[in-house]
């Protein structure tokens, strides 16, 4: 089966290098950026897990974890070896001393991370995030009176809504997770940059169901024992009803509105390619497509020649993942990668 995905990547790399428009950002850098760009994945040609360069799986996962956890502090980053959120985290740690008045911090980088790791007190009070991803998606605070009891309405879970609705509704248009805040955004170290996601279901057909329960033998003796007393399709049905072989697929489309195109994107694509795995798994669904709507889609300018570089390389086949238990709890979850095979790491300064 061939890699699609690593060539779809490659071809945006090339896009940029060939029409992006030089931009001023944030960070001075500088970028080559498009703007619009859409990536599609067919779960079913394996794990989006880019090949043409060494991709850090565990962080990736560390990261996504973090989210769903609801969490917005850097330590379990840290102490999970994460590192992607460090520059974020000492760069308001200096903002917040100037604040108050201070000439500077009272550590380095390196001395703020191991701090963090070493002293929770100090944890907490400066290794917070503010109201990023993991707060919005499990606690988006609406800030309501109850009429009836005169106190605050909780906050809303969408993860846990999305995966009740999913269960009770899944032809639902409304099923949507947002971190984009309005009225926090000042309250975030960074406002979200792959915002909202929203999820889709289709009922899978008949052979679509006998080709999965089919890989599993027990069932094929049963489903071809059926076929023989001529009980199709309703004795194949009520086989794999009773094995709880998924009756439909989902599908998982987010959309960002900056995109670091070398080192952001890979780490994108693969997080929401494991939390559509682990929403899948969770509703009993199949994994479907996976697809990234993307706004201003750029290289940074000391990005162009890795970019080059990975454009060079050919891709191997993409690996496979296997969930034996998925849970929102993600102390729960239980994943194997693999056959993962990929070219070595294309190194790339971070741009915070």
């Amino acid at each position: 089966m061939s890699n699609k995905l690593d060539k779809q990547y490659q071809t945006l790399l090339q896009t940029i290098l060939d029409f992006g428009v030089e931009k001023k950002d944030r960070t001075g850098t500088g970028t080559k950026s498009i703007f619009g760009y859409t990536i599609r994945h067919n779960m079913r040609d394996g794990f989006p897990l880019l090949t043409t360069k060494k991709m850090a799986w565990k962080t990736m996962v560390t990261e996504l974890l973090w989210f769903l956890r609801g969490d917005t502090n850097i330590k379990y980053l840290v102490d999970n070896n994460c590192h992607i959120w460090d520059g974020d985290a000492y760069k308001a740690y200096q903002r917040r001393f100037k604040e108050k008045h201070y000439l500077k911090p009272t550590s380095t980088k390196e001395e703020f991370i191991n701090r963090i790791k070493t002293d929770d007190e100090f944890a907490n009070k400066w290794g917070d995030l503010g109201k990023i991803y993991g707060y919005q998606w499990r606690s988006w605070a609406i800030n309501l009176i109850d009429p009836n009891t005169m106190e605050l309405l909780p906050p809303i879970d969408q993860i846990a809504n999305l995966i009740s609705e999913l269960k009770t509704n899944p032809d639902s248009r409304r099923l949507m997770v947002n971190a984009w805040n309005v009225g926090e955004l000042d309250q975030m170290v960074l406002p979200p940059c792959h915002y909202s996601f929203q999820v889709y279901t289709r009922e899978l057909s008949h052979d679509e169901r006998f080709r999965i329960a089919y890989k599993n033998l027990e069932l094929r003796k049963k489903l071809e024992a059926q076929s023989k007393m001529l009980h199709y399709p309703d004795g194949h049905n009520k086989v794999m009803d009773d094995a709880n072989i998924p009756t439909r697929a989902i599908s998982l489309m987010w959309n960002q509105r900056s995109v670091d195109t070398f080192l952001g994107l890979p780490f994108n694509i693969v997080s929401y390619g494991l939390l559509l795995e682990i929403i899948a798994k969770e509703v009993n669904m199949i994994p479907d497509e996976l697809i990234g709507n993307l706004g201003d889609t750029h290289l940074y300018l000391n990005h162009l020649e890795q970019a080059k570089e990975q454009i060079s390389r050919e891709p191997y086949e993409l690996p496979t993942l296997k969930i034996e238990h998925s849970s929102l709890d993600p102390v729960e979850l239980v994943y194997k990668l693999e056959n993962y095979q990929s070219h070595p790491t294309i190194k790339a300064p971070l741009s915070n």
